[in-house]
């Protein structure tokens, strides 16, 4: 299953390190073109999940212990998994998530929100890729 975790997480790393690819590779625009349409809805569910994920990894913190320099790796892993997927969820998923609330200082929180994180989504992207490639690594070789 952390699989498909490393794969959602390189994929949103794509999405969000787009220019940055797109500019080293401009063959690549076609494929990421393909998974544009649909970058809002995998930031939105992206937001959910890294809660989700946050507050596993808040409340599975005795795997660290568990299971002595690995766990530990895992642990760090997990945690940075979970944050990336907050944070690019949110840059990319902020239109559809304004779709559903109807707030109006919810939506100035989220612009504000955005605005800082904005000037991070490539080196998030690229870091998201990296924590995905390592988590899928881990996977195959040590669970």
């Amino acid at each position: 299953m952390a699989l498909s975790f490393g794969a959602w997480l390189i994929v949103l790393g794509i999405l969000g390190a787009s220019s940055l690819i797109i500019a080293k590779k401009p063959n690549a625009k076609e494929l990421i073109a393909k998974l544009a349409p649909y970058q809002g809805w995998i930031g939105a569910l992206s937001v959910f999940y890294g809660f989700f994920e946050l507050f596993s990894c808040i409340t599975g913190m005795g795997v660290m212990a568990v299971h002595p320099p690995f766990g530990l790796i895992y642990w760090l892993l997990f945690l940075a998994s979970s944050l990336l997927q907050l944070s690019l969820g949110l840059i990319l998923g902020v239109g559809v998530m304004k779709t559903f609330i109807k707030n109006e200082q919810a939506h100035q929180k989220m612009d504000q929100t955005l605005a800082k994180l904005s000037p991070f989504q490539g080196v998030l992207g690229l870091a998201a890729i990296g924590v995905g490639v390592a988590y899928t690594i881990f996977d195959i070789l040590f669970l």
